[in-house]
This record gives structure tokens, sequence and C-alpha cells, in this order.
């Protein structure tokens, strides 16, 4: 028997994947050529004239304003911002749901190219495109922001739902389907289950994002927040606008308190 130690052969090396190192050389490229493009007045911003004049204007906003008949008009119109978030996000979650169907090519490649495109609109109009629309269609108030953020959001949650459909392992589907289960039962029974734990993760995170959205949409008359503040700071009451700021602040903090946390309870 020959007695010479046994040499280990190194692993190959995995294949460079080109694509991605041009993909992120092209993201530098335009991250410098951004700097040089822009006209990013730094000296201007931090100049001790502009700092004097902010700490001016900030120091309009103490102390907030709290008046009791104050506060309970702020606390109507948090809780108005926080249904048109929800309920904007639950729509959407049902619309994309259905719309993530075609799209994750469960129909064919037309209905997935058509569903596809349709997405893409959606969620390329902003909220404050679709809320100036629909105000004009339907009229001032919250109705039109629940509308324009379900109606973004449903692209945005759309996609990334048709996504994780398609990334999912089709073996289990394909293991109740050879032995006689109909389509859908075998989808909503092996594919969906698979799927739930991503889309509750992702409509909680568009959650998050419409606080803040329903906040703004209030600016051009959706109601909540955003209008309230919008007035007060038209009329220069500062003061009473610190307490709005204060409302949306105190708002997506526990918003965003609540979906990590049920976000957490999920992945247990």
């Amino acid at each position: 028997m020959s007695s010479e130690p046994l040499k280990l052969v190194p692993p190959a090396p995995p294949p460079r994947d080109w694509q991605t190192l041009l993909l992120l050389a092209a993201i530098l490229l335009l991250t410098v050529a951004s700097f040089f493009t822009l006209p990013l007045k730094w000296r201007d911003l931090f100049s001790t004239s502009a700092l004097q004049t902010t700490a001016e204007f900030l120091h309009g906003f103490a102390p907030p304003e709290l008046a009791p008949a104050f506060l309970r008009k702020v606390a109507g119109a948090t809780f108005e911002t926080l249904a048109m978030s929800a309920l904007g996000t639950l729509l959407a979650a049902i619309a994309g749901l259905a719309l993530a169907l075609p799209a994750a090519g469960r129909f064919g490649a037309w209905p997935r190219a058509a569903t596809r495109m349709l997405l893409n609109v959606l969620r390329s109009v902003p909220e404050l495109v679709w809320a100036s629309i629909l105000l004009i269609a339907a009229g001032l108030g919250p109705f039109a922001g629940t509308v324009a953020l379900a109606a973004h959001t449903a692209g945005v949650l759309g996609r990334l739902f048709a996504d994780a459909m398609e990334n999912l392992p089709p073996q289990p589907e394909e293991t109740l389907r050879i032995n006689g289960a109909r389509p859908a039962a075998a989808f909503l029974y092996a594919t969906l289950p698979q799927a739930m734990p991503q889309i509750m993760s992702y409509t909680l995170y568009r959650w998050e994002n419409n606080i803040r959205a329903a906040a703004v949409l209030g600016v051009v008359g959706a109601g909540g927040l955003g209008q309230m503040l919008k007035y007060h700071l038209s009329l220069f009451q500062m003061q009473q606008a610190a307490s709005v700021i204060v409302a949306m602040l105190l708002l997506v903090a526990a918003v965003d308190a609540a979906s990590f946390a049920l976000r957490r309870g999920m992945t247990r």
C-alpha cells in the first residue's frame, strides 16, 4: 500500500456573475455622476444665516398647543388617518392577491404580461396624483385618500405577491394535482400556505408606509392629520401645527411597533 498522503483538491471558484457586476458598476457610476450634475449647495445649507433662520422658524413651534378642545380635534384626525391607512391597505391586499394570480403566470403568458403591465401602472402613479384625480371625482375627504392609497399599494403588493408565488417550489402543488386534487384546492392547500408568511409581512410593511402616506395625502384635502397640518401652517399657527406633527410621530411609532411585533410573532 502507498504511504503517500492524500491531497485535497480545493473546490473550483464559483463562476462570476458579470451581469451583477455590470449592474453594480452602473449604479456606482450613476451615483458619482449625480454629485457632479446636481447643484448641491452644501455651503449655503450650513451657512450662519441659514442656521439662524432655521432656528428662529423652529422656535415658533414651541410650545405645542395643549388645549383640551384642540387635542380632541387632533385625536379625531389621528383616528381618521389610521382608518384611511388600514382600510386602504386592506383593500390593496385583497386586490393585490387577486392580481397576483395571473401575474404569477397561473393563467398563461398573455394574462401574465397584461396583469404585470397593470401593476406597473398602478404603482408608478404616486399616491398624491391618485388623490388629486380622485378628489376631482369624489370631492374632499378621506374617501379619496383611502382609494388613492389602495390603488397605489395594490400595484406594489400585487407585484410582491406574484414574485413570492413564482419563487416557491412547485412540487407540493404538483403532488396534490397528480393525486387528483383540483387546481384551486391544490393552490389553497399547498402554494398559499407557503406564501402566506411573506404575504403578511409585505402587507404589514406597506401598512407602515401608508400611515406616512395618509398623513401626506391630507395636504391635498384628503382628510386626517395632513389636512389639519396644512390648515394651521397656511395660517402660520405654528404651535397648533407642532401638536399635529407630534401626533403624526406618535402614530407612526405606534404602528411601527405593532407591525414589528406582529411580524416577529409570525416568524416564531
